[in-house]
């Protein structure tokens, strides 16, 4: 058996179905003369004639009809190596890796799961934390998906895609019977108290110290949280006051006895966005769950 290749499985499958060298040229869009010179190679091929006259059409051989299954299991298999938009999520097998803040996490990660459960029950998911400013983990394959602000000193690639998710200001955040909750908050009754700053990296200052340094003021941090999620759960057992996005704040609130307020200085937004690597760009399954992410996140924490 010489000089075979795939386009035979999808010829002998196209002649099996038609039952003649017209209808299959007609179903894989040939000419009838370049048909029959397909149905000559398959018949070199397996040695056999596959097809023989039957009043004025073909019938096929024993050896054809042996084969019959065999082609049709092949032919659907090639297809779906090559359409790969098309995927049956019921059937899908593994873990896909979200690198994430604990905030979103917290807002987002169980409602996500949820959903991922009920339309793809063999997907599990893995958020790992965003201690890592570099594009290596997605490039690598050891990420899938990444959300998050993007901050100073952050790899902004464009090597990647980048899909904004919804922009949130900063509110403040206190426990629900803190003296400042139900009061209207001046800067000075603002920085009166101690605060809690929220920094993956550790860091004392962020937007809001930017914006009170402006005016000559300054705020007494007391403690750094590792994400926005610590800092409200911080803030809830003491006087402390916090910051975070506002929909991660609304998330909080209905878990944690906490109150919001509208910060007395502007600050700007926060834009979250979720990144991947162009690896991943046309797998189905990875676009799905960019899809579920993104109406989450559409409809509100």
């Amino acid at each position: 058996m010489r000089d075979l290749d795939f386009n035979m499985v999808l010829d002998l499958e196209a002649l099996l179905r038609e039952g003649s060298v017209v209808g299959a040229a007609r179903r894989l869009h040939l000419s009838a003369p370049a048909m029959s010179r397909r149905l000559a190679n398959l018949r070199a091929a397996v040695g056999d004639p596959l097809f023989v006259p039957a009043g004025r059409g073909l019938v096929p051989t024993q050896r054809a009809l042996e084969l019959r299954d065999k082609v049709d299991a092949l032919a659907q298999e090639m297809r779906k190596v090559f359409m790969t938009d098309q995927v049956d999520l019921s059937t899908v097998e593994r873990t896909m890796v979200l690198r994430t803040n604990d905030g979103f996490a917290g807002a987002w990660a169980a409602k996500l799961a949820q959903r991922v459960a009920q339309e793809a029950p063999g997907i599990s998911l893995r958020f790992s934390p965003r201690t890592d400013k570099h594009v290596a983990g997605l490039r690598d394959g050891l990420i899938d998906l990444e959300v998050g602000a993007l901050h100073e000193g952050d790899d902004t690639s464009e090597e990647l895609h980048r899909q904004v998710l919804f922009r949130t200001p900063f509110v403040g955040v206190v426990r629900a019977d803190h003296p400042l909750a139900g009061k209207k908050i001046s800067l000075a009754n603002f920085i009166a108290w101690p605060h809690i700053s929220a920094s993956r990296h550790g860091h004392d200052s962020g937007p809001i110290d930017d914006a009170l340094e402006a005016r000559g003021l300054q705020r007494k941090v007391r403690l750094v949280a590792p994400g926005f999620q610590s800092a409200m759960m911080m803030a809830a057992s003491s006087d402390m006051v916090a910051a975070a996005p506002e929909l991660f704040a609304c998330w909080a609130m209905q878990h944690l006895r906490l109150h919001t307020f509208r910060l007395p200085l502007a600050t700007p937004e926060v834009e979250v966005s979720q990144s991947w690597h162009p690896r991943r760009h046309a797998d189905p399954v990875h676009k799905w769950l960019r899809g579920l992410v993104r109406e989450l996140c559409s409809d509100g924490a």
